[in-house]
């Protein structure tokens, strides 16, 4: 009986330590996720112009490759995670036949220094990250409210880009992209264009005796991560294959990605001129 009783204030004891931290824990990741979705809500100052926009971007679709039989067998031989889908391309093109007299046969392939992976670190939105238009009306000689609406003036062209050279740069931001838009779910491209003659009819009141300025501003993601490389290498040995990566190292990275097809506004009323 002693011992029974024993073992149930022992079992009692960890269930008062185990249970706070546990619900602790529940709580942080409640309370995670609705911070790190509402990250990447469009403000109610950022508005899509897809319909209005005079110069037709091309969508930036970049669909999952799904690798071969073949490939999966490769990719999942490899210590190393393999996400470049230039190289899973380039793999789902290979063809390897086997032979039931391979006893004793050994290759190597050497397929060159490739970007294997990029692991994003930090995503965050500038929601202003490039001037691209300023409307103005001088109302200041009125004596009623003016109202206006943004109007592109000349055609604009926002392009992101890599925050330092790395090798094999397309790879890179390919991956970095993907990462970018699986997080944001944004439509991002590293080059959008907003067309002269873009309207959108949106407006906002200038009191009297007042300037008023209407701001516009191509809104970006900036991604920060890391880039792993190695040199990869195809080994047959008999009627098994597999990837073999060697001399592996990571780089650091950031990149600029504009929103495609996005406008953020900011509208200024004043008494002097800016």
């Amino acid at each position: 009986m002693k011992k029974w009783l024993s073992f149930g204030m022992v079992s009692l004891v960890f269930l008062l330590l185990f249970l706070p931290s546990a619900f602790a824990k529940q709580g942080a990741e409640k309370n995670k996720n609705p911070k790190s979705a509402s990250q990447y809500k469009v403000p109610s100052s950022v508005l899509n112009i897809t319909k209005e926009n005079t110069y037709p971007n091309p969508v930036q679709d970049m669909p999952l490759l799904q690798p071969s039989e073949l490939t999966k067998q490769l990719i999942h031989s490899s210590r190393v995670k393999i996400e470049n889908p230039d190289l899973i391309r380039m793999l789902n093109e290979t063809s390897i036949n086997s032979t039931p007299f391979a006893f004793g046969y050994r290759a190597i392939i050497y397929l060159g220094q490739w970007p294997l992976r990029y692991d994003s670190t930090e995503t965050s939105p500038n929601w202003e990250y490039q001037k691209i238009n300023t409307n103005y009306f001088d109302n200041r000689g009125g004596n009623s409210p003016y109202k206006i609406h943004y109007v592109q003036e000349l055609q604009k062209l926002v392009r992101g880009g890599l925050t330092a050279k790395i090798p094999n740069a397309e790879d890179v931001k390919k991956m970095m992209l993907l990462k970018a838009m699986e997080k944001t779910k944004l439509p991002l491209s590293f080059e959008t264009i907003i067309g002269g003659g873009t309207k959108k009819d949106h407006y906002y009141n200038i009191p009297p005796k007042r300037l008023g300025y209407l701001y516009a501003y191509a809104p970006a993601v900036n991604e920060k991560g890391k880039v792993t490389y190695g040199e990869v290498y195809i080994m047959l040995k008999g009627n098994k294959k597999m990837i073999v990566i060697k001399n592996i190292t990571s780089q650091g990275i950031g990149a600029w990605i504009p929103v495609q097809d996005h406008v953020s506004f900011g509208f200024v009323a004043s008494e002097r001129a800016r």
